[in-house]
């Protein structure tokens, strides 16, 4: 969702580019799907890293990615994100002198138990061009000590991709979609690793149900952590349980959800835009731009605290938020010209 715009934007401009996959996220509904809808040209190199722990994963990444960079001598490589990726891609190109460009750069959860946290941190100091999505980024990178000529302030790709493709979003085929709905989303360790805590949420998400119908569609990990786990869903119960869907059918039920709950970074982003009330089920976010300006509400790990906020917002009491500036659908043009200049 990130990348796509941008390679689109410098397309345009004549820039010449490869587009290396690194495999970290290797499941075909959560990754082959994203280039078919995206419209995204198939990668020039697949690094086909897979699964690993985070120590494997991106030492697996440096090993593989160095002798394509060596290869293509790129005048500039261009990371995304917070994922080990991001990171392992901007030390193989510190080592071997490529210049860094990171787009999303400046976020901050201020939590370094979270591995995206360190990824983020250490991305930004090594980064020769940080665009950033929202001015708390540009603050928290002039903090750092971060030189301002390298920090350009463009505005949020996700929303790009985003306003291109809602006018295509299309609800999934054999879902009978009920009028009212929550639409959930949950993957990371902090609330699928422990075996407790994931049964409360599943608890919780089975009382929501008992005031309006919830969807939710399982990460493959997720999936995995919840049969691990032994956590049983009611025949009773209106907790649905989905597949993984595409980019344009999860994008259809967050438009038209009553609410969303998540601990994902990038839907926090997204039911921002929407207007669609947020409950984000961490204690912290990169994102605080969704909560002080945006729908978006940290309802930490406290599943009783979740069903009392999703029973205000089925009975008409949801925040009201703004869009933040420049989150306005052209963020890679502004990448875009940054580059060509």
């Amino acid at each position: 969702m990130k990348a796509a715009p941008v390679l689109a934007a410098l397309k345009r401009r004549g820039i010449r580019q490869s587009l290396v996959h690194t495999g970290q996220h290797y499941d075909a509904n959560m990754s082959e799907v994203f280039f078919g809808q995206l419209c995204m040209p198939a990668p020039d190199v697949n690094l086909e890293v897979g699964s690993g722990t985070h120590a494997q994963q991106t030492a697996s990444i440096m090993s593989r990615l160095e002798p394509v960079l060596l290869e293509l001598r790129p005048d500039l490589t261009m990371v995304y994100g917070d994922v080990n990726s991001t990171i392992a891609a901007a030390l193989v190109c510190t080592k071997l002198v490529i210049p860094i460009a990171h787009v999303e750069a400046g976020l901050r959860s201020f939590d370094r138990t979270m591995p995206e946290e360190i990824n983020r941190l250490l991305t930004d100091q090594l980064g020769e061009l940080l665009f950033t999505p929202s001015v708390d980024a540009n603050s928290n990178l002039k903090r750092e000590g971060v030189d301002s000529a390298r920090i350009h302030f463009v505005g949020n790709v996700m929303i790009d991709t985003l306003v291109r493709l809602l006018p295509l979003a299309k609800m999934p085929r054999l879902l009978e979609t009920p009028e009212s709905y929550a639409l959930v989303t949950i993957h990371r360790p902090s609330n699928v690793d422990n075996p407790d805590t994931l049964a409360q949420i599943v608890r919780s998400l089975e009382k929501i149900g008992e005031r309006i119908p919830v969807l939710f569609p399982v990460h493959p990990r997720t999936r995995a952590r919840i049969a691990k786990a032994g956590v049983t869903i009611g025949d009773s119960s209106r907790l649905q349980l989905l597949g993984p869907l595409g980019y344009l059918e999860f994008l259809a039920l967050q438009r038209s959800a009553t609410v969303v709950i998540t601990d994902s970074g990038g839907i926090q982003e997204e039911t921002t835009f929407l207007g669609v009330p947020c409950l984000t089920l961490r204690e912290n976010t990169e994102r605080p731009v969704t909560v002080t300006i945006g729908t978006n509400l940290l309802v930490g790990g406290n599943p009783h605290q979740l069903v009392e906020h999703v029973a205000r917002i089925s009975e008409g009491s949801r925040k009201r938020g703004m869009i933040p500036p420049l989150w306005d659908g052209a963020a890679s043009e502004r990448i875009a010209d940054v580059i060509s200049n």
